[in-house]
């Protein structure tokens, strides 16, 4: 069954779009990933203009994240103060990922961008989570060998205009958290994605939050630094498809169900090492179209209408 996906100006089959947002879905619940970094590609791969799939892809962030924030407020593992920090950063970071956005628009070179976003950040991403996987496999099997701290006090910390935070027993300087939450902003304007992926090591590893409390206030900044990207995007750039938004929600929500019963099927370890492998080849996919010589070396096409 065909449908005409309006924002993105192309037909795409129903169901395949209830399969990636439930496979995506269906991550989420094996992992505890928002899912944004892998389903803004598989939407490149399905035909979905990366700038349609960067704005709606969005979405699915805000919609995985509700649900999971107003869990942890209720067990009070978000620290309100901390994550108001990260959102004011993430705020001004979506602000200026938006115009960088419309800027390589008007260039022409925003599908060029995206994509090479991806390559270079699951690249990295996923040989890290590789590395730090066979690391927690090795130390599994040998339950004696020397673990490395997770969090030791580095020069980020004699920072001035130090705030205290309670929750994460924290007193150190706005700055990092501020500098964080930028980041992550930006990378939501640019590449569609939460930031959970990169806010969630640099609260535990940079700012030495505890692990308690990191979940749900990385779910506190990525739900409101995402809403506000995509209505940015809505507004100035008029990117974002409801009717595509529409079916990755409902499959999503049925996916992370599916998820969450397999997941508790496999071991921890060996979860992490199946995520790492799956970032690692959809950047290898991103990186090969990229290389690979179209079929059709030059297109001509009409400027869109508003």
């Amino acid at each position: 069954m065909q449908i005409y996906l309006p924002i993105a100006e192309t037909s795409v089959n129903a169901f395949t779009l209830l399969g990636v947002g439930g496979g995506v879905g269906v991550l989420s619940g094996m992992f505890g990933v928002g899912g944004g970094f892998l389903i803004t590609p598989l939407l490149f791969f399905i035909g979905v203009p990366p700038a349609v799939a960067v704005a709606t892809g969005v979405n699915q962030v805000v919609a995985s994240s509700i649900s999971g924030v107003l869990a942890h407020l209720k067990r009070k593992t978000v620290d309100l103060r901390m994550g108001m920090v990260l959102l004011t950063g993430g705020l001004i970071g979506s602000l200026i990922g938006i115009w960088f956005f419309n800027l390589m628009q008007r260039l022409g070179q925003i599908d060029l961008i995206v994509q090479l976003s991806y390559v270079i950040f699951l690249g990295i991403i996923g040989a890290l989570m590789f590395q730090e996987a066979l690391r927690a496999l090795m130390r599994a099997k040998n339950p004696n060998a020397p673990r490395r701290k997770l969090h030791t006090h580095i020069w980020v910390h004699n920072l001035p205009m130090k705030m205290k935070f309670r929750t994460s027993g924290l007193y150190i300087s706005v700055f990092p958290p501020l500098l964080v939450g930028i980041g992550v902003g930006i990378l939501a304007a640019v590449m569609g994605v939460g930031g959970g992926f990169i806010l969630v090591p640099a609260m535990i590893y940079l700012l030495g939050m505890p692990t308690k409390v990191v979940i749900g206030t990385s779910l506190f900044q990525v739900t409101f630094v995402a809403a506000f990207t995509t209505m940015m995007h809505a507004i100035t750039n008029q990117s974002v498809d409801v009717m595509l938004a529409i079916f990755l929600i409902l499959g999503g929500v049925i996916g992370a169900q599916v998820g969450t019963r397999l997941g508790v099927r496999l071991k921890a370890e060996q979860l992490r090492i199946l995520l790492a492998l799956l970032v690692l080849s959809v950047s290898g996919k991103i990186a090969f179209d990229l290389l690979w010589t179209p079929a059709e070396l030059y297109s001509v096409t009409l400027p869109r209408q508003f």
